[in-house]
């Protein structure tokens, strides 16, 4: 039987982010807000997700509106590179 590879021409995914922590070294925690459905009483309620993003030359700081992209793991927690600023 024959591997076949198969290469997936998607997109890479992103995200729009505050910065919430930039005190690691090449790092910022950014955190992604959005909305989920509860199951069983129908209300929506905002949810928080916190990446972290390479900060390549510690560039981007606490406070700052930012775009993440999809990336390959980085480090153990890496997968994402903050794109540019908003």
């Amino acid at each position: 039987m024959e591997n076949k590879i198969i290469k997936s021409a998607g997109r890479r995914r992103k995200l729009e982010g505050i910065v919430v922590s930039d005190k690691m070294q090449k790092t910022a925690v950014v955190a992604i807000s959005h909305y989920k459905k509860h199951p069983k009483y129908l209300r929506y309620f905002k949810a928080t997700t916190r990446l972290k993003a390479e900060n390549e030359g510690n560039q981007y700081k606490t406070g700052d509106k930012v775009i993440i992209e999809e990336t390959r793991p980085l480090s153990r927690e890496k997968r994402w590179k903050i794109v540019k600023k908003i």
